[in-house]
């Protein structure tokens, strides 16, 4: 790993990331992070898997293909402790979220988008969420009941205990999305 303690693996799979489009240049996510681990974990090292993360089930995998840490902005962005002002339209809450190849990020933190290259980010305005507590309550809920699942004690046994399966569907949506029990 010349020297680095932790690789970040992810190239595209983020909600505000357009570098597959931009470049054609990715690798699925859950694919990447399974060997990437593998090779980082045989010379000391660690994972951490940025991006593509929309629900608790989908940090579950990831801690299963054997990443160490998960960045999951998307989660996050619209909530009080994300960076970003709320702005009202319509009686509607919102927060900007953006990527940080973003021309808005370029903008904020380099000076602009250098001239030879192309912003591989978006700049989006998000519904506001509140505060991160209930997200964070419901993450840990999903993580607990994934390892209650597979027998695992601890998120380091995680990968031990994880198999995986190729699906085409996977969720049932017999009775759609609507849950009656989520306010």
């Amino acid at each position: 790993m010349h020297g680095a303690d932790i690789v970040k693996v992810g190239i595209g799979p983020g909600s505000v990331c357009t570098t597959r489009k931009q470049t054609g240049v990715g690798y699925p996510q859950l694919s990447a992070v399974i060997e990437c681990a593998d090779a980082a974990h045989g010379l000391g090292g660690y994972v951490c898997a940025d991006g593509g993360i929309t629900c608790p089930g989908d940090a579950a995998k990831a801690f299963g293909g054997g990443s160490d840490f998960i960045m999951m902005g998307g989660i996050w962005a619209g909530c009080d402790e994300a960076a970003g002002a709320i702005v009202e339209r319509n009686g509607q809450k919102f927060k900007q979220f953006y990527g940080m190849s973003s021309n808005t990020a370029m903008k904020k933190h380099a000076g602009g988008v250098a001239e030879y290259r192309s912003s591989e980010g978006k700049t989006v305005e998000v519904p506001y969420k509140g505060p991160a507590a209930a997200i964070v309550l419901d993450l840990l809920g999903g993580l607990r009941s994934a390892c209650t699942y597979i027998g695992a004690a601890t998120l380091e046994e995680v990968p031990r205990r994880t198999t995986f399966i190729r699906v085409t569907q996977q969720l049932n949506q017999v009775f759609g999305s609507h849950d009656l029990g989520k306010a």
